[in-house]
């Protein structure tokens, strides 16, 4: 009886910590274990057939072991937290509002060739994309407050950008290729997207700073996120293993890493890690998180104030590194062309804003936002 008293104890101790420690799937499993003891409690109390003074300690061991589980558990979430993120909400979007205050956005010196009065197209997508668009739309829509989520020029990111022109709910958006499920979606509803390319941008890997990495070639690359290679030293680096940390489905940046893997399929996408390797399950790909192993992948953009601040630092690819001139010259092997995309090519006010994007105005706005124009 006492033996297996103290198994179920000591085992329910150790299982509520791993429990604890595991992310969100504890919550379920622990209240099983909690209603356990209640229930040998209560047996207890009405079959007395614990002595009073073993049941007295393991009643205060088990809570102390529940608080303690708890400390744990919270100490691990602090310290997790502390490390910086990195994803598409380092930029301020507000800051970047068409006619806002001290907007940030890009301007032009001279006044615009084209402007539109009334019926201005609703226009959308990708965060990255947001200062660059908002900038077009300041040049040539009618003053006015435009929300960053719901306005005619809007931010809801690149997968929702995609659903709402395929729905006809947007005229048109400012993102990446599409991925293969987007295009599926697009032909199931009975849409043909049409792709204008108005700039480059060159798709980067990054690490911490302080990681003696300094480039890596496309085959290290596939390598990592193929789950072939699963430590630095592989590549000359220190014996870490490698925390490679992967975006969202159907973002611009998944997107273009599934790409880039081709057939190669990629491993699956990386969970939050606990202490000592008690690992539960958060089910969404976790937002990258600047651990001294950890490697990570965005677009030049949104990475660059990060490495401004010398927090992570860009990886060179097969040699190069991914600066505007080796975005220009196609130097860099990781370059990609962004479009407007439509599902019309009979709407002349679509066409004309088209047009003017690809003059020189237009390009001129896609270099001073901080991107490589297309001509």
């Amino acid at each position: 009886m006492i033996l297996s008293f103290g198994i179920f104890f000591i085992g329910g101790y150790a299982l509520l910590i791993v429990l604890l420690t595991g992310g969100l799937k504890f919550y379920f499993p622990w209240l099983i274990i909690v209603i356990a003891g209640v229930l040998f409690i209560l047996s207890h109390l009405f079959f007395r057939y614990v002595p009073p003074k073993l049941f007295k300690w393991s009643v205060i061991i088990w809570f102390v072991g529940c608080l303690l589980a708890v400390g744990i558990h919270e100490g691990v979430k602090a310290y997790h937290n502390s490390f910086e993120t990195l994803d598409n909400h380092e930029v301020d979007l507000y800051e970047y509002m068409p006619f806002a205050p001290n907007s940030k956005l890009a301007q032009l010196e001279g006044s615009t060739t084209w402007k539109l009065e009334e019926d201005v197209p609703i226009i959308d997508g990708a965060t990255a994309f947001y200062p660059l668009y908002a900038a077009f739309a300041e040049a040539v829509y009618p003053k006015g407050e435009y929300d960053v989520y719901e306005s005619e020029v809007m931010a809801n990111t690149t997968p929702y950008a995609y659903e709402n022109l395929i729905e006809g709910a947007v005229d048109m958006i400012f993102v990446f290729g599409p991925s293969e499920n987007q295009l599926k979606y697009a032909e199931e509803k009975g849409v043909t997207l049409y792709l204008t390319p108005i700039g480059k941008e060159a798709f980067v890997f990054f690490v911490n700073a302080s990681n003696p990495i300094h480039g890596l070639s496309l085959s290290d690359i596939r390598s990592i996120y193929a789950g072939e290679q699963k430590n630095w030293q592989a590549f000359g680096g220190p014996n870490e293993r490698i925390r490679a940390f992967q975006r969202p489905a159907d973002s611009g940046s998944q997107t273009a890493l599934e790409k880039l893997m081709g057939d190669t399929r990629i491993m699956e996408a990386p969970k939050e890690d606990v202490v000592m390797g008690m690992g539960g399950i958060i089910e969404e790909t976790a937002s990258y998180r600047n651990y001294k192993n950890a490697i990570g992948y965005s677009f030049r953009y949104f990475s660059t104030e990060m490495v401004q601040q010398k927090s992570i630092k860009h990886v060179e690819i097969d040699g190069v590194p991914p600066t505007e001139e080796s975005v220009q010259d196609g130097s860099y092997p990781l370059t990609y062309e962004f479009y407007a995309v439509t599902t019309t090519k009979d709407d002349p006010t679509l066409n004309a804003f088209i047009d003017w994007i690809l003059s020189d105005q237009g390009q001129e706005l896609v270099r001073k936002t901080g991107y490589v124009p297309i001509r």
